[in-house]
């Protein structure tokens, strides 16, 4: 084959540090076989420092090149004493060094390596495809586990079923009406789908507000969508409103006459948002009906009219993003609700940072780790602590709480979004599920979950996870060190200087920086470096469209799973799966060896067959269920009156800790007592002006905003954690000037980029 320029190499010397979680490992002679999807090392393994020949046996190492996240070749002069080497390191973080005595060969392993990871071109030539499978696997049938109309039944709706307020749609059963959404939406009953034809054209790629769990007791329920079409304008939509509306009263036992309509919008004191402390994380059912009793006590009266059940609820509208980042999509035509016209909710932005922070923050954790496989030092701390990662699972956590004790205590409807709906949303819809319903915390009912909220609600697993690779994962650096350890962070400017330069950016912000149409996948704008005019949105070929774009990816569900683990170790008899499951579920998202996650949606999986043609990860794990099963799992038992084994189950979000498994690290090494609480990341970022917790602004028709630098008495029972200190009165006053602004013949990019300039030298938006 042309990619295979070397396809065996012996003699090779592979020193096995870091690689399956092995560090400070003993050096081995060993063969490298390169074949069309796989790098194959296979050895004679000795401890080298003891010598015996008796000690040996054949390993056999397969590492997928779609693994592969960073390849590194360090080529040395002819008569070195320091061998060229390989270093490869993987997305599920293992990493392996190759030593060899002849730079040209190196060269051409690395050559091959890059060539067989980069050039496929297409998504339908990935392993999966080629991928026959395990025989133990043929009976569990892993595509026909999630049947829709199953799961909606089990939380009762169905055709046949009492009517609960919701009903099963199929507008979207050829997904025309919107691509990247299931085939089968649920809705409230009251609605038809020529509302929701209508409501569709002011959702962002038509992602309307859909039902995606009903809970069994309260009816209450928690809904997903895209953000709304407001713009620059202040843009409505009457069906928008009245869909939203009919999804917060759907299952309501309301009396007649009270509709969302004629409800009164909350105040910010009637939210009564309570942060549970970690005491009371699973309290009793008595204790809870206590709590509820008494925020409702302390709840605003609204003087003569009387308390009717549902009226008082506390629905809410969940923006995941940070305030500044809604505000700026108003320039793409987009934004988040203006609260005046759903007066029978409020919103709560909860500043969970985009793709781009949280690449960035991953590839922090990778600098400070990087080093690992060559050294038995352990990783560094203080530039892991700077990564800021444990801090955003906190505050997907956070989030994630809020809406769970929203539903499960306040008895109230939620509907969440960030930009599309496909990132956050999912994050925040299936933790808030996994905390709210025992059935997700059991193998098969997270397999559900994974299933309905990240697959079929589309998801874009395949530009988050660069399935392609990119050639810009392979470097080679002369440094004439092979092998040698270099200490990242070292040269990094200061944080002042840090600071002049993003100043001296936006001075030339008119004249270098020209925000185009185009926006990423995660509905943010996308800047082209030269003045000029805006880019069309990529056509081409097919492989042009599956090609792998770095700024895309993002671990978004690697921190969903993240989260999990966290949940996991807190409530460890809770899950019926162990932490094993997780990351080899890590490892199958991006080894393409399944073709699970291969695509970005449910449409585009129907049309590249993948049922027919590969076979599904499920197959794996249910064939091997015994080992992925927890031992300390209590069964799933429910009491409300015995703590511990409550229905509702919250994180404790000052225990949030590095899962040290993953990364092939010890507890000692990566949470040992030097390594600083996630609640001092918390503290960092409070003393720089920055949200101390994920809820950074309420908004509602009656008061247009609640922050942390009001007076206790305005935000009745809102914590310190959860309120922001910063700018939140300044981005009301912000967006209403926007929505006032008259922009007359003004082009389009220039009210985009007037207003992102507004937004940076305002200081409302904060770069790292």
């Amino acid at each position: 084959m042309e990619k295979i320029k070397i396809p065996k190499v012996s003699t090779l010397s592979e020193p096995l540090r870091g690689f399956d979680a092995i560090n400070g490992g003993p050096q081995f002679k060993g063969t490298l076989h390169l074949t069309n999807h796989h790098l194959i090392y296979s050895c004679k393994r000795i401890n080298l420092k003891e010598g015996n020949p008796l000690a040996q046996k054949t390993s056999e190492f397969w590492i997928t090149y779609h693994i592969i996240s960073r390849c590194t070749f360090r080529p040395t002069g002819p008569g070195s004493a320091i061998p060229s080497n390989i270093r490869i390191r993987g997305r599920d973080f293992s990493s392996i060094t190759f030593n060899f005595d002849d730079p040209a060969q190196a060269k051409d392993v690395f050559e091959t390596i890059k060539g067989l990871t980069c050039r496929l071109k297409r998504i339908n030539k990935l392993y999966a495809y080629r991928y026959k499978g395990n025989p133990r696997e043929d009976p569990i049938k892993g595509w026909e586990i999630y049947d829709a109309r199953a799961e909606w039944k089990r939380q009762g709706i169905s055709e046949k079923g009492i009517d609960r307020g919701w009903r099963i749609s199929t507008i979207n059963s050829d997904y025309v009406f919107s691509p990247t959404y299931p085939a089968l939406l649920v809705v409230p009953t009251s609605i038809s789908d020529n509302v929701l034809n209508y409501a569709a054209k002011f959702r962002s790629k038509a992602r309307i507000p859909a039902l995606t769990y009903l809970h069994p007791v309260n009816n209450c329920s928690i809904t997903r969508s895209a953000q709304p079409g407001v713009g620059i304008r202040s843009a409505r939509s009457v069906q928008d409103e009245r869909l939203v509306g009919a999804c917060f009263s759907a299952s309501d036992n309301l009396s007649a006459g009270s509709t969302p309509e004629n409800r009164s919008s909350p105040t910010a004191s009637q939210l009564d948002i309570v942060e549970i402390t970690p005491e009371d994380a699973n309290m009793a059912e008595t204790d809870i009906e206590k709590l509820e009793d008494m925020m409702i006590a302390t709840a605003e009266d609204d003087g003569d009219q009387p308390r009717i059940y549902g009226a008082q609820r506390r629905n809410l509208i969940v923006d995941a993003r940070p305030t500044v980042n809604a505000l700026a999509q108003h320039a793409a035509g987009f934004g988040s609700e203006n609260m005046d016209n759903y007066k029978f909710a409020a919103k709560a932005y909860l500043g969970i940072d985009n793709i781009h922070v949280m690449r960035n923050s991953l590839r922090k954790v990778v600098e400070a780790l990087k080093d690992g496989d060559l050294t038995p030092l352990p990783p560094n701390r203080e530039l892991l602590a700077k990564s800021n990662w444990l801090k955003h699972i906190a505050n997907i956590l956070d989030g994630s709480a809020l809406i769970a004790r929203q539903v499960g205590i306040h008895h109230s409807h939620v509907l969440i979004h960030c930009s599309d709906g496909w990132d956050r949303t999912s994050q925040l819809s299936a933790l808030s599920q996994i905390m709210l319903d025992p059935y997700y915390r059991t193998l098969d009912g997270f397999i559900v979950l994974i299933e309905k909220d990240w697959l079929a609600f589309g998801h874009m697993f395949q530009h988050r996870n660069g399935y392609l690779n990119s050639e810009k994962w392979f470097t080679t650096e002369y440094d004439g060190l092979a092998g040698s350890s270099v200490q990242p962070g070292l040269n990094d400017p200061p944080r002042n200087e840090k600071i002049e330069n993003a100043l001296a950016k936006t001075k030339r912000f008119f004249t270098k920086r020209t925000p185009t149409d185009e926006v990423d996948s995660d509905g943010e704008p996308i800047y082209e470096e030269t003045p000029g005019l805006f880019r069309a949105p990529a056509k081409g070929t097919p492989e042009e469209e599956e090609a792998t774009k770095e700024n895309e990816t993002s671990p978004v569900f690697h921190q969903f799973l993240d989260a999990v683990y966290q949940l996991l170790r807190q409530h460890p008899k809770r899950f019926e799966f162990n932490q094993h499951f997780l990351r080899r579920l890590l490892y199958h998202t991006y080894s393409c060896q399944y073709g699970t996650f291969l695509h970005n949606n449910e449409k585009a999986r129907l049309d590249a067959q993948v049922s027919k043609l590969t076979r599904s990860v499920w197959d794996y794990i249910l064939a091997d269920r015994a080992k992925f099963l927890n031992s300390d799992w209590d069964g799933g038992v429910l009491d409300d009156h015995v703590r511990g084994k409550e229905r509702l189950l919250f994180p404790r979000l000052e225990e949030v800790k590095w899962w040290f498994e993953l990364f092939g690290k010890t507890d000692e090494e990566m949470n040992g007592p030097s390594m600083p609480p996630v609640e001092q990341f918390h503290q960092k970022s409070a003393s720089r002006g920055a949200s101390t917790g994920v809820l950074t602004e309420i908004e509602t028709a009656n008061s247009d905003v609640v922050s942390g630098d009001q007076k206790p008495d305005t935000a009745v029972n809102a914590s310190p954690r959860q309120l922001n200190s910063g700018n939140a009165v300044g981005l009301s006053g912000l967006r209403s000037s926007l929505s006032n602004l008259s922009i007359g013949g003004i082009a389009q990019s220039q009210v985009k980029a007037l207003i992102m300039h507004i937004i940076i030298t305002s200081g409302l938006a904060c770069y790292e």
